[in-house]
């Protein structure tokens, strides 16, 4: 055993034993300062004497307090007024004790508050030293510090400071903090000064050479953190920032800053779950998620494991994503019970037999086709997935009396202008259609972009940008909802135990973003300047896309429901028979392969 394993062994005993020290000293010192100095024999008779009392009330009430646990490196304010209370109860309870045995002849009342003060200075003081020295001579792990600047004087900032300076592997010199608020400035946090505000970073970075920015307003909104970021569009400059507080605290990540990602930009708020009630549908049920292996799909599985179902099956026709899914769940949860399936929505056989072995209770349907250029381009692809495979798998929710079903549906529904949209409106109508007579509970879910998702524009533009440009835009004034692909699923699973009968929950997409500024943005995450070092190019709308997307059908009014950032529309009212009628001659029309007429008959259907 190494000399600093057995010392970790004995912390315990060791940080007693340096209180007893300290107590003691401190109790013996108050006799010299009381007495000036001249202690005879008569008062060492009495010091010792009274001493083992002392000492047992002093440790035991330091212990009690929970003193001797503590890691000195973190002492803070709390420590401090826990010291002062575990000592001054001590005091108290020592007066009468010495009372008691030795009453009051010949002890010095003043060494009572003598011996607090300083034994409270001296348990203090060992502490705070402990953290000064490991702060102000902490060893760089480079050769090199990094020169840093924080952006945002509040807690976030601080807990940045206090983590760059109790953490070597930071290899970070914090030079200041940045801040909007012009009162604060050349005011000073902790030794740091507040430089100035966003504005100045250009010239803070310049006159003081910092090598990193860090944002640390964890409540700034997307506006916000893109402002700031476009005040920090350095070449010279790393960006990172500090993920919001509620997260930290949930233990989802660490107070360390990261580098900026895509989401970020959108700045929303975290998503406030129902947990019991989510776990209520799929706590020991049966789940199946189609399109399990995509970016929705992928993130829905991740997040149901945590709410113990009985079993998980893995839906997809792309086996390379199930595959490597299966793999994540065999290492990271071994104790979910899951099944992988590579199939077709359209296959009725298998359908058939995957719902009379496993006996799906729940279904999130996820699978799509959903690039809006490439339906255009291939109409049927679009309605033999989007509408009749979905047909198919409503069907057989019902038929085997599934007890929920969840269509992730999209904005482009909405007033649809593009195949991909109105394939995925009449899937919704198929749905609600259904839900009138089944005993199923039918839902749909509905929302726009997911950031970085697989086919979303950010992974496209970051391979322009890595690729020297120039970066692809349809149009300058083209805007869309985005949301994280985190927040998307959690907020489906919390619709999943709201919907009764047909709903369609449309989730809370915020404002819409100009494409453009995204695009500047993740150019500035770069380092580098819009135009300057990546052009951008305008290459026209395509066939089926609008200007900005609409989250509610012209005929819709939604109303809020119990939970935030979710809404549900009433859809208008529409023949079942006929909707049913329609979609066989569509089919028909499909297997003919007969393009001009597949489109003539979605718009005829969805009434445009």
């Amino acid at each position: 055993m190494s000399l600093k394993e057995l010392i970790f062994k004995c912390r315990r005993l060791i940080i007693v034993t340096i209180h007893l020290i300290l107590v003691v000293s401190a109790y013996i010192l108050a006799f010299y300062l009381r007495l000036d100095f001249r202690i005879d024999s008569d008062v060492w008779q009495l010091i010792l004497k009274t001493l083992p009392i002392f000492v047992c009330i002093k440790l035991v009430i330091l212990g009690y307090f929970g003193l001797y646990s503590g890691l000195w490196r973190y002492a803070s304010i709390d420590d401090i007024w826990r010291i002062a209370k575990a000592h001054v109860l001590a005091t108290l309870c020592f007066i009468p004790t010495i009372a008691f045995f030795h009453t009051f002849a010949g002890f010095p009342r003043s060494i009572f508050i003598l011996e607090c003060v300083l034994s409270f200075c001296l348990v203090a003081g060992i502490r705070f030293v402990t953290r000064l020295l490991r702060e102000k001579f902490r060893p760089a792990i480079g050769s090199k510090l990094k020169r840093a600047i924080i952006i945002g004087a509040g807690e976030a900032g601080v807990m940045v400071l206090r983590e760059v300076r109790v953490n070597p592997k930071a290899n970070i010199e914090i030079i200041g903090f940045i801040d909007d608020d012009r009162n604060k400035k050349n005011y000073r946090i902790q030794g740091i000064s507040i430089l100035g505000a966003c504005s100045d970073i250009p010239s803070i970075v310049e006159k003081y050479g910092i090598d990193e920015v860090i944002i640390a307003i964890p409540s700034a909104n997307g506006e916000a953190i893109r402002s700031i970021i476009s005040n920090c569009q350095i070449s010279s400059v790393r960006i990172r920032i500090v993920p919001g507080l509620q997260r930290i605290l949930n233990g989802d990540l660490e107070v360390k800053p990261r580098d900026v990602k895509p989401e970020d930009l959108l700045g929303r708020e975290t998503v406030n779950i129902n947990e019991n009630e989510i776990k209520g549908y799929l706590s020991g049920k049966v789940v199946l998620i189609t399109g399990a292996g995509g970016s929705i799909g992928s993130s829905l599985c991740r997040q149901i494991v945590n709410f113990n179902p009985k079993e998980i099956l893995l839906f997809d026709h792309n086996e390379n994503d199930v595959y490597y899914l299966g793999i994540e769940f065999l290492t990271k949860y071994p104790q979910i019970k899951f099944k992988t399936i590579i199939g077709d929505i359209k296959d009725i056989g298998l359908l058939k037999s995957v719902f009379s072995l496993y006996k799906p209770q729940v279904i999130f349907h996820a699978a799509a086709h959903k690039h809006v250029p490439l339906m255009e381009e291939n109409p049927v692809a679009a309605v033999k997935n989007n509408i009749i495979g979905s047909r198919n798998l409503i069907y057989a929710a019902d038929h085997y009396k599934v007890e929920r079903f969840i269509l992730i549906s999209t904005d482009k529904a909405v007033n649809p202008t593009s195949v991909m949209g109105i394939t995925k409106r009449i899937a919704e109508m198929v749905l609600q259609s259904k839900a009138k007579i089944s005993k199923t509970k039918f839902m749909a879910v509905r929302f726009g972009n997911v950031l970085g998702s697989d086919g979303s524009v950010v992974p496209l533009f970051k391979k322009q940008i890595e690729e020297g440009g120039p970066v692809t835009l349809t149009h300058p004034e083209v805007k869309r909802y985005f949301m994280s692909v985190h927040e998307a699923s959690q907020l489906v699973l919390q619709a999943g135990g709201m919907g009764k009968a047909g709903e369609i929950f449309i989730l809370d997409m915020g404002e819409q973003i100009k494409i453009l500024d995204l695009a500047n943005e993740l150019i500035g995450l770069y380092g580098l300047k819009p135009e300057e070092d990546i052009k951008i190019k305008f290459i026209g709308l395509r066939p089926g896309e609008k200007l900005f997307e609409e989250t509610l059908l012209s005929s819709e009014k939604d109303k809020a429901t119990k939970i935030d950032k979710i809404y549900i529309a009433q859809s208008d009212y529409f023949d079942s028979h006929i909707l049913r009628f329609k979609i066989k001659e569509l089919e028909k029309i499909v297997n003919e392969m007969d393009e001009p007429g597949v489109r003539k008959k979605l718009q005829e259907i969805v009434g445009a």
